[in-house]
């Protein structure tokens, strides 16, 4: 992957929807079962929604029944990095996108075979790309 992106704040608010902004750069996480692709299944590859880079695939998405798109693996796993976070009085793994800084979820360890992981990603920090 080529190096960072940086931008101002302007420049995010400028490229992003409101929601996309505090999804993405302000680590908001949006309300369960209302992002547009939780219960979405066509085929195709997930990309961020601030940079383009691609994120997950359709073939590795499952029903969670959590309200946000779950995959099992990232389609390229060093597109995506992983720091902790600990609001709301919980210690999380946090997910965000490695160009760009773009938030996207958290990963758990409850996931399904082969991984048992869970990538609880905001539809907001996501564009999907049919294939």
């Amino acid at each position: 992957m080529a190096g960072k992106i940086e931008k101002s704040d302007a420049e995010w608010r400028k490229q992003l929807s409101p929601e996309q902004y505090r999804v993405t750069r302000e680590k908001g996480t949006e309300r369960p079962f209302t992002g547009a692709y939780w219960d979405f299944n066509e085929n195709g590859v997930y990309k961020c929604v601030g940079c383009g880079a691609e994120l997950f695939s359709s073939e590795h998405k499952f029903d969670a029944g959590c309200g946000w798109p779950s995959y099992f693996k990232p389609l390229a796993a060093d597109n995506l990095e992983n720091d902790t976070d600990k609001s709301h009085g919980m210690t999380r793994v946090e997910v965000h996108c490695k160009k760009c800084g773009a938030h996207m979820g958290h990963l758990f360890d409850d996931g399904p075979a082969p991984t048992g992981q869970r990538y609880c990603i905001n539809s907001a920090s996501l564009k999907f790309e049919k294939k």
